[in-house]
């Protein structure tokens, strides 16, 4: 197994933590099963598409859950007594149950799901809060402060 070394970047950086957690994490995960495969895919500045090849899978056997920062997907394959009619020579299709996760970013939601031709199609939208945005601030752009005068000293002055 290749096993990357962070240690060096964590001395260097303030705050990086959790994602040097998430970057070790997926190291460990993906290091046996790939099943099933799977595209992610940049579609835009803020819109994003996984791609997972599913094939023999229908709609009511998959299962997809949107948690803060995790999408999981499950392929839970249900008992169909039309196919068990013959023997099987040869299994090439795997039809195994799956559970598959992916790590989301702040402020990413999952958008729409779609299945075809054997694939499940995923369309994912970052929507950063207008509050959490970049804002430009201007160096001494700032009106001075005024003296606010009270008018009622300013009258009890003229009377006297």
């Amino acid at each position: 197994m290749n096993r990357f070394d962070f240690t060096p970047y964590r001395r260097n950086t303030v705050g990086f933590d959790r994602l040097f957690d998430l970057l070790e994490k997926q190291t460990r995960q993906n290091s046996g099963d790939n099943y099933p495969p799977f595209n992610i895919e940049r579609r835009g500045q803020d819109t994003y598409r996984i791609t997972l090849a599913v094939a023999g899978f229908r709609p009511d056997e998959l299962d997809i859950t949107a948690q803060q920062n995790l999408l999981v997907i499950q392929g839970k394959k249900l008992e169909d007594d039309a196919s068990n009619g013959g023997e099987f020579l040869h299994v090439g299709i795997a039809n195994r149950g799956f559970e598959r996760r992916f790590e989301l970013a702040d402020f990413v939601r999952v958008d729409n799901a779609d299945l075809a031709d054997g694939l499940l199609v995923i369309d994912l939208v970052r929507e950063v809060p207008e509050a959490m945005k970049p804002k430009k601030i201007a160096v001494g752009g700032k009106k001075p402060l005024e003296v606010v005068k009270d008018d009622s000293d300013g009258q009890e002055a003229d009377a006297a």
